[in-house]
């Protein structure tokens, strides 16, 4: 859906690509990979106090750890005083316990106890347990790049004349690292803020024209900031009112479709611009040398103008291919518009 028909002739201009990392790069679904428990705490208790919690989180990192104890099995209970402080982490109370989850800086910044216990920043990442005010566990998540991440950044280059491409994001340094790893970008801005993503992009964008690819509220802001703000997925209605484009499929595929579209229907207009303005300027000369007269000469331009409004209508038609990605090695791709 392109909302301002403006950025089907900016887009090929751009230079930069600016991508946000979860909902965009990746699936957007983390999963739990990895639960390291402190001493004096049982694993599936532990598991089901944070499950009991997370059932009234929107966070992403909720679904993953519900989802991991549905699959143990695991009966959650019912949890009460539950608050989720901006920056803070969520807390509750379940069956008599107080449970905070929250992050790493904020657990070494409050000094619990047990804190000498936490594991080494590994990547991915990561959610901590607080158990009546100590600490209980450290429960790691992945969240996967897409199969087709790789493939479509390195076509940015050779195919659309991108010549920088880099994450913008406000997830850990380390998970940023493996992500940027995967899909081949040596660019990131990692754990940045809103408004820290907002002036990144009002930067790069005074340099180069940019895109910007994100799916969350988040990255609204910079969405507007960027010359061509193009939002994947399901937004929210905060995040499609700042697109320019926004591709209902939450799929990279959508992405190059449009870069493709775009720059067919660019291509179109200036064959018939130019074209149209080429004969007229022959049939001029002709009926300057006096080989034309007036009234073939009015039948000459009709027929010009014509055949270049016959020319662009060939933009309604799609084309066989609009995608010219590699293929992925995980499933095939549909290349044809059907």
């Amino acid at each position: 859906m392109v909302k301002n028909p403006a950025v089907l002739e900016q887009i090929t201009e751009c230079r930069t690509a600016i991508f946000d990392k979860t909902g965009t790069l990746t699936y957007g679904e983390p999963k739990l990979t990895e639960q390291i428990i402190a001493p004096g705490f049982a694993q599936k208790e532990v598991l089901t106090l944070a499950a009991s919690l997370e059932v009234y989180s929107k966070h992403p990192l909720a679904r993953a750890i519900l989802t991991g104890a549905k699959a143990e099995g695991l009966h959650l209970q019912q949890a009460s005083h539950v608050s989720e402080p901006p920056g803070q982490g969520l807390r509750g109370t379940v069956t008599g316990h107080e449970i905070q989850l929250t992050s790493r800086g904020k657990l070494l910044s409050q000094n619990v106890p047990g804190a000498e216990h936490l594991p080494p920043i590994a990547g991915g990442l990561e959610c901590i347990i607080v158990i009546d005010g100590k600490f209980a566990a450290t429960f790691r998540l992945r969240d996967a790049p897409r199969a087709e991440g790789r493939s479509f950044i390195q076509h940015l280059g050779p195919k659309h004349q991108f010549q920088r491409i880099m994450i913008l994001s406000g997830d850990r340094e380390l998970e940023v690292l493996y992500l940027a790893k995967q899909v081949g970008i040596n660019e990131i801005h990692a754990e940045q803020s809103p408004e820290q993503k907002l002036a990144i992009v009002r930067q790069e964008t005074a340099v180069a024209k940019t895109l910007y690819v994100g799916d969350g509220i988040n990255d609204a802001p910079a969405m507007m900031a960027a010359t061509v703000g193009m939002a994947v997925g399901q937004n929210t209605d905060v995040t499609a009112e700042a697109a320019d484009v926004v591709a209902m499929e939450n799929s990279l595929k959508k992405v190059d479709e449009f870069l493709h579209i775009s720059r067919r229907m660019r291509s179109i207009a200036l064959q018939s611009a130019v074209g149209g303005m080429l004969l007229s300027l022959g049939g001029m000369i002709f009926a300057a040398g006096g080989y034309l007269v007036p009234v073939a000469g009015a039948i000459s331009q009709e027929i010009i103008d014509v055949l270049a409004v016959l020319n662009a209508l060939r933009a309604a038609f799609p084309p066989k291919v609009i995608s010219d990605m590699a293929e992925d090695l995980t499933k095939p791709s549909r290349r044809v518009v059907e």
